[in-house]
């Protein structure tokens, strides 16, 4: 549901110095009702049962659910043809019960056709007493054909469901939705390195200096200053003090730093957290496999059958065809990692994942303060431990066998060319786990984009494998150099926008820049003068490609330019190459030091997009660049500073990664990481960063929240908010290269 090329929407300035910013809102129009008998007095009509018992019980609907049923929608009860209005803010309430308790109902607003559409659910846990629920949210579009409903399936036992007294109440005033910030006192909830920067934010409506101290765990004061004012930060809204701790470098846990009457959370002063992230951070892609069931052994909590194998009730991604009209082929598709909280693989975006994740170790081999080590064999916890090569390559190669195979084989027409993603032919709700998918999965035509993102990252791959497994090297090396040639063949196959049933588009009509970075790869792995001229004659190889908003799946010109900068090669004019990342790298740092939180990242208006918190750590990743090529002090305490804000000194007071910091996202939207909705389901594992602020609020709940919002306030930890809360391979692997750089610098 997420996709990260959209519109922005028109956002509303925020006047003066408020402490919090919080989303306009609207008085609604006259309330009406449009659910029909929705006491039950006399009889159920309109309501429709499907695989139920159901009846009249003491002026309510009662059912008799069976056991046994494997989805929620297996089971339920239901209304139809609903009006709903778009803008209008609705407030869907019921009183329900189960017996025995302890059940779950999936009580959900959404389209009644496909393709299902669900614009607000919640999951209950029932007592045997009535219990009553209440949600708002506002309808993103007009339509006759919507549906209350309230799925009862997916238990092993049989139980009674009864519900009564449901509303589904038009024109009701919005909730006003005042997100908790804690603290005013803004830290990185983590930890800050010994000899590193140490800065916060104080917000206060204070025009004057203001005098801070720091605590160590036991209470006493271990330093002490004065806050600088900055004035409003024009990207929450909020007047602000900045804090600069950075003369202590005493080393320890539970610090607090205390100003203007506030106490912040708690932190570290010490590099293991680091050293955690890390790893926690590659970890995360192994609950991400498709193909293989999760071992408990080895992420307990997290093990699940495996997913897409043509095993009931999946149809499987042995076989997988073509959309009508694109081939008349099937491929075996299986392995890969789920893209992010649905069941989609997309070879676009795992393509700059997997060139991160290579990255990241093969900065460990390059860099001065890299540790290969640390992401080798026995450190990640995987199936492959102990076969001698280091787990970081083991979890990016099951990735690159799925890129393989999306390559169109030979023989056929656009032989050489890679489709451009699998998914289901629906949208799927929340959950299933992915085994208990059943959709009908389909292979969409082959991209230009899709090719080069296969052509650069098994070149990568061909000359950091060649040490452990030389014939995977050769054949990643000549899959490379045949998506290559058929790139060159077919450079204008873009994506259809429109195609975003079931999965996201990607959609991508410039792939100037993919032919760039896949050029960059395959000259930095052979040497070959004719992808050095390729290089050489790409009019990216000059131009200045850092822009504010970084680099990301639709701009991959940067992964080409680091490669070449900080990978070992006899480019000519490479000396201008490197700098021009250290001038990208100046471009971010001014960015920083100009922000009263201390990012690199400052959009045009405020105006956030999908995917900001992995936005913020790439362009992060260009200053640690920076730092090694030049050893400069001042990109590896920018790189550093970077890290607060995904770490909690940020507007929100939140730590963007699943169980680091006191208070940090968990609510990721995903299929299976859905404890909000299933309680017999995890949150996301510790290590999962979640997408951040988003301007553009495309989801519903998002926007029955965050209308009128200003920049980092546009996000909410929700699993029901797929623009701004979901998990993505590529945003999580920013996140590992930059906790690998922090954790070097301990």
């Amino acid at each position: 549901m997420k996709r990260r090329t959209t519109a922005l929407l028109t956002l509303t300035a925020l006047l003066g110095t408020a402490l919090t910013a919080l989303p306009l809102q609207q008085a609604g129009a006259e309330e009406a009702e449009q659910v029909r008998n929705g006491t039950f007095d006399t009889t159920s009509d309109p309501w429709w049962t499907s695989n139920v018992t159901a009846g009249l019980s003491d002026g309510r609907l009662c059912a008799d659910v069976p056991g046994g049923t494997a989805d929620r929608w297996d089971s339920a009860i239901g209304q139809n043809d609903i009006t709903l209005v778009k803008g209008e803010t609705y407030r869907f309430s019921f009183h329900a019960s189960g017996i025995p308790e302890g059940h779950v109902v999936r009580a959900i607003v959404g389209l009644a056709v496909s393709p299902y559409d669900t614009w607000q659910e919640a999951s209950p846990v029932l007592t045997e007493a009535d219990g009553s629920y209440s949600y708002t949210f506002t309808a993103p579009v007009d339509t006759t054909q919507g549906q209350v409903a309230f799925q009862v399936g997916g238990s092993t036992d049989a139980w009674r469901f009864c519900v009564d007294d449901v509303s589904l109440l038009g024109g009701v005033p919005p909730e006003v939705y005042e997100p908790d910030t804690g603290p005013r006192v803004r830290v990185n909830q983590v930890a800050y390195l010994p000899a590193g920067p140490k800065n916060a934010t104080l917000v206060t409506d204070a025009t004057a200096r203001l005098p801070w101290q720091l605590r160590d765990a036991k209470g006493a004061t271990v330093a002490r200053g004065l806050t600088v004012p900055r004035g409003v930060d024009a990207s929450s809204g909020q007047n602000v003090h900045s804090i600069d701790f950075g003369t202590y470098r005493g080393h320890g846990t539970g610090y607090t730093l205390v100003a203007d009457g506030e106490t912040s959370h708690p932190f570290d002063i010490d590099a293991a957290a680091y050293r955690r992230l890390r790893l926690d951070s590659v970890k995360y892609y192994y609950t991400q496999r498709s193909g293989i069931a999760i071992r408990d052994d080895l992420r307990p909590g997290y093990g699940r059958a495996a997913g897409h194998l043509d095993v009931a009730p999946n149809q499987g991604d042995g076989k997988v065809p073509c959309q009508p009209g694109v081939c008349d082929y099937t491929l075996d598709v299986t392995g890969g990692w789920y893209d992010a909280g649905d069941h989609g693989k997309y070879v676009v975006n795992g393509g700059i994942a997997t060139w991160e994740l290579l990255s990241t170790y093969e900065r460990s081999l390059l860099a001065r303060t890299g540790h290969p080590a640390a992401l080798g064999d026995g450190t990640l916890a995987l199936p492959e431990g102990g076969n001698k090569v280091p787990d970081v390559l083991d979890e990016a190669r099951w990735e690159l066998e799925f890129l393989l195979k999306m390559q169109v084989p030979a023989g056929q027409p656009l032989a050489g060319m890679a489709h451009h993603k699998v998914h289901d032919e629906q949208w799927t709700g929340l959950p299933p786990l992915p085994s208990q998918d059943p959709q009908k999965r389909g292979l969409h035509p082959p991209t230009t984009a899709a090719t080069l993102n296969l052509a650069a990252t098994a070149a990568q791959a061909a000359r950091l494998y060649r040490p452990y497994d030389k014939a995977f090297a050769a054949r990643a090396l000549t899959a490379a150099r045949t998506a290559w040639q058929a790139a060159l063949a077919h450079p204008d196959l873009y994506a259809d926008p429109n195609d975003g049933t079931g999965g996201g588009a990607y959609n991508d009509d410039d792939v100037t820049d993919e032919f760039y970075w896949a050029a960059a790869e395959l000259y930095l792995t052979t040497g070959e003068r004719q992808f050095a001229d390729h290089v050489l004659a790409s009019p990216l190889h000059t131009a200045d490609i850092f822009g504010p908003t970084g680099f990301d799946w639709g701009h991959t010109a940067a992964a080409g330019r680091l490669d070449l900068a900080l990978v070992p090669n006899r480019l000519p004019g490479r000396d201008q190459v490197r700098r021009s990342v250290v001038k990208g790298a100046d471009a971010y740092l001014a960015t920083l030091t100009a922000h009263p939180y201390g990012m690199p990242y400052a959009p045009a208006g405020n105006r956030y997009d999908w995917g900001s918190s992995h936005q913020v750590l790439n362009n992060a990743v260009v200053i640690a660049g920076a730092y090694d090529l030049t050893g400069a002090r001042k990109y590896r305490d920018g790189a550093l500073e970077s890290m607060d804000y995904i770490l909690g000194r940020n507007a929100l007071n939140i730590s963007y990664v699943t169980g680091y910091g006191e208070v940090s996202s968990h609510n990721q939207h995903s299929r299976w990481y859905a404890h909000e909705l299933d309680p017999s389901l995890p949150n996301p594992p510790s290590g999962t960063l979640a997408g951040g602020p988003n301007s553009s609020i495309q989801d519903p709940y998002a926007q029955s929240k965050l209308t009128g919002c200003v920049g980092q306030f546009c996000y909410i930890d929700d699993i029901q908010s797929w623009s701004t809360n979901e998990t993505a391979i590529n945003w999580n692997a920013a996140l590992a290269r930059m906790a690998s750089f922090a954790a070097d610098q301990g």
